[in-house]
């Protein structure tokens, strides 16, 4: 019983810290890649305001090496994002020309790597991306 409930705290804890990064590193992508309160899309090339982006992910964001991986996500459209189901055909374009194709082949390895993200780890990148937003 008691291995129980420790486990459950510890799903929990773990889950309410990978919700404070992706809130943390969503804010860090928006603002990273908007200008003068305005941002390009990386999938349609629309520019829209800050209020309308979102961290879009090429990887997909469930594959946990590459979720918190910055070359791997950019400010994109609702639109694209929400709906478009990323709109990964023009994304993988922007990627190509960004980063070239070695590493985007070299994301595309990392995320079935089955690299772990421990609970210190995902507390040192709270850090770091809420002192990036402070400073």
């Amino acid at each position: 019983m008691l291995y129980n409930v420790c486990m459950k705290k510890r799903k929990s804890n773990r889950k309410s810290l990978v919700n404070k990064l992706d809130r943390l590193f969503s804010e860090y992508i928006r603002k990273r890649d908007t200008k003068d309160g305005m941002f390009i899309c990386v999938s349609c090339g629309r520019t829209l305001p800050y209020e309308e982006a979102d961290a879009g992910h090429f990887i997909n964001r469930k594959w946990m090496p590459t979720r918190w991986d910055e070359t791997n996500v950019h400010a994109q459209c609702r639109r694209c994002n929400r709906f478009d189901e990323g709109n990964i055909p023009e994304y993988y374009k922007f990627m190509i020309n960004k980063y070239g194709e070695a590493h985007v082949n070299e994301l595309l390895k990392r995320k079935t790597s089955g690299e772990k993200i421990s609970n210190i780890e995902l507390e040192r990148l709270i850090g770091y991306y809420g002192d990036m937003l402070d400073g």
